[in-house]
């Protein structure tokens, strides 16, 4: 269970303390905080903010995924991108773990040059055909997400027959995609894609079933974090609403073994994963 990056192995055992993933979105039209860390200046000072309160690894985006969010053209989502990976990296302390959140191989690209560890592709290596090939050149951690169709229209209709199987066939394939390419597993790590092309329910049985989805044992990063899942189930979209029902996922995720939860709240969910551990340890 360990996950190989360029600067580091992490142990991502059961037993080991779970890791939060801070969201950076230096985007103008995220759903939660589109505009709120444009620009060097703004998104380093709310990384140092999140490292302070308990971030391992620091998620950049420059593209706005949400459902119906249109895509961003690739030189602009490097310009947004690359710059901020840069300043990061020679800002932040050195053990500072950073991701391109990115679905674009010239994105990952450019921001593996200017220093990313992770490359984190919601489509899972699906949507650019280079992104494999990016990703196999490198030695960069990887997160496969599982998305059904794409951003645009991911929410219009999403169906299946068996959504816990087919989300973990899709992950069994883009394994064996991987290690064809001379991916080796061990760089790896699965998302589910909450909310990423699948109705409430498909969202509930995924979160009910967390530990059965990863193939060979391989790590679960979730990113739940604010979701419209949450806004259904309290039946209210205030998002100043879904803080402590983020929590509660991260600790019951935790209890499933997810050890990557990707965030807003940095703070919050940390000390839901320290508080859970507590307990789980003292079994």
């Amino acid at each position: 269970m360990n996950w190989s990056l360029p600067s580091a192995t992490l142990d991502l055992s059961p037993h080991a303390p779970g890791l939060i993933m801070g969201i950076l979105n230096v985007t103008p039209d995220s759903f939660s905080d589109g505009g709120a860390h444009v620009g060097i200046d703004a998104a380093l000072a709310h990384a140092r903010e999140m490292l302070t309160a308990g971030a391992g690894i620091i998620d950049v985006g420059g593209e706005s995924t949400r459902p119906g969010a249109a895509e961003v053209e690739t030189n602009e989502e490097i310009a947004r991108t690359a710059p901020v990976v840069a300043a990061l990296r020679a800002e932040l302390p050195s053990s500072t773990l950073l991701s391109i959140d990115t679905r674009k191989a010239a994105v990952a690209e450019a921001a593996l040059a200017a220093g990313a560890d992770i490359v984190n592709d919601v489509s899972g290596l699906t949507h650019d055909p280079r992104m494999l090939e990016v990703c196999a050149q490198s030695n960069a951690g990887i997160v496969i997400m599982h998305m059904q169709g794409s951003p645009e229209s991911m929410q219009d209709a999403p169906r299946y027959d068996d959504v816990v199987a087919e989300v973990r066939a899709f992950f069994q394939q883009q394994l064996k995609t991987c290690e064809a390419a001379g991916i080796t597993a061990d760089r790896i790590v699965f998302d589910p894609g909450i909310g990423f092309g699948k109705a409430h329910e498909h969202n509930l049985r995924l979160l009910a079933h967390l530990d059965t989805l990863a193939p060979a044992n391989r790590p679960i990063l979730l990113g739940v974090s604010r979701k419209s899942v949450i806004a259904r189930i309290l039946g209210d979209t205030d998002l100043s609403k879904r803080l402590w029902p983020t929590v509660a996922l991260t600790s019951h995720a935790r209890r499933q073994n997810v050890l990557i939860h990707r965030v807003h709240d940095v703070q919050e969910n940390h000390h839901a994963l320290r508080m859970t551990e507590a307990i789980l340890s003292a079994r």
